[in-house]
């Protein structure tokens, strides 16, 4: 299915079932990856993102939008931690919100069930530099 969607970008109209009954969910699902993200190598990490959430939905029986609540989108992060990378899992939330407040704003649906989720931290551990000249002791005289 993920291949079938990629096609959205391209023309094709196969959407994700949690998309494709209501046309303005799928009219803004398309608008959001072809006129919202202009760079196609975060284009296709956000369509596969978006699928793979959407396939997520089907299978824990949430078939409609308006289902979708901050818990289930806590509880797919928390499943997605288990096989990817902290960096991974914050693109995929990235994704998901900015996919959801794309219906927002188009008025598909009321809130973002994803801007009260936090995902996983990650912090860069960077050596110090060593200094080039050692620090002189401060000679006090009287």
């Amino acid at each position: 299915m993920a291949r079938a969607v990629s096609k959205v970008v391209s023309g094709s109209v196969t959407l994700p079932a949690l998309f494709a009954p209501d046309p303005g969910a799928a009219r803004r699902f398309i608008e959001f990856f072809t006129a919202n993200i202009r760079n196609p190598h975060t284009r296709r990490a956000y369509v596969r993102a978006a699928v793979e959430f959407a396939e997520w939905c089907e299978a824990s029986d949430l078939r409609e939008l308006q289902d979708i609540e901050p818990v289930h989108i806590a509880a797919y992060i928390e499943i997605l931690r288990l096989r990817l990378s902290a960096l991974s899992v914050k693109q995929h939330l990235a994704a998901i919100r900015m996919l959801f407040d794309w219906l927002v704003v188009g008025q598909v649906i009321a809130v973002n069930p994803a801007s009260p989720v936090r995902g996983p931290k990650y912090s860069v551990k960077r050596a110090r530099r060593p200094c080039s000249q050692p620090r002189k002791a401060l000679i006090m005289t009287n």
